[in-house]
């Protein structure tokens, strides 16, 4: 079962470049989708239920902010609409689906802006997905979170980490929280896989050539429940794949 996360920073952004993440994200069976930037009912039906895939779209009340969406190939056995509190709710954030025993999350973490004008909330927001994904575990259930986190975690998580150190996802309470998140038991299976691997970003800015340089950040992740890391096949990151300023992740489970 391969489930990829894609931040395609809109969605008719990447359809205009004939760069769609059906098309393009190859042997997928689950897609999580952040910053579609689209309400579901205005959305063209190509794109909207696109042809062999089953759709799911929460989107922000504002219109062409943010907001998830989940595609997957088989019928989710059931659906969550929504981290559970308004505050995150109208900003269309979180969406989970269910297969079996096993829940995919789509989540876009918000990002703290300029001078943490937004950590006090980002910080809310990561404190809610604690509770809400041990809810989604009770009964025995594990779960994969995918989305973009907007968090680099480490040095290694950037080209240049020095330049970043008080600068938005890069922020000490920020990483501290990426800490909090694997201490308790929560696994970033690319990293576990590849240690030491320098230059895996999923994110560069569109200033200054940066990805061709590859100058960038690693803020998309795909994390496990304890009890789903064994069945992890293969954690990657896919940077040839374009049409957003994010390349999508995968996780492969057995």
């Amino acid at each position: 079962m391969r489930c990829y996360s894609w931040n395609v920073n809109g969605i008719r952004a990447v359809a205009r470049k004939n760069l769609l993440p059906w098309d393009v994200c190859v042997g997928a069976d689950v897609i999580c989708l952040q910053e579609t930037k689209a309400q579901e009912a205005s959305l063209e039906p190509d794109l909207a239920e696109p042809d062999g895939w089953q759709t799911v779209w929460h989107s922000a009340e504002k219109p062409g902010y943010s907001s998830v969406a989940i595609l997957s190939r088989s019928h989710p056995d059931e659906i969550r609409v929504g981290i559970g509190d308004p505050e995150f709710d109208r900003e269309g954030r979180v969406l989970a689906a269910r297969f079996g025993t096993l829940w995919i999350v789509s989540a876009y973490f918000p990002n703290s802006q300029e001078n943490g004008k937004r950590l006090a909330y980002k910080l809310a927001f990561c404190g809610r997905m604690e509770a809400y994904c041990g809810e989604l575990r009770s009964g025995g259930r594990q779960v994969l979170l995918m989305g973009d986190y907007n968090i680099a975690h480490q040095p290694i998580d950037l080209a240049r980490p020095k330049a970043n150190e008080n600068n938005a996802g890069y922020l000490p309470e920020e990483r501290a929280w990426i800490s909090r998140w694997l201490g308790l038991g929560w696994r970033d299976v690319f990293r576990e896989r590849h240690p030491d691997l320098i230059g895996a970003y999923t994110w560069w800015t569109a200033w200054g050539g940066a990805r061709a340089k590859n100058v960038g950040w690693r803020i998309d992740y795909g994390t496990v429940s304890p009890d789903l890391a064994d069945r992890v096949a293969e954690a990657a990151i896919h940077p040839d794949i374009l049409g957003s300023d994010h390349c999508p992740v995968s996780v492969t489970l057995r």
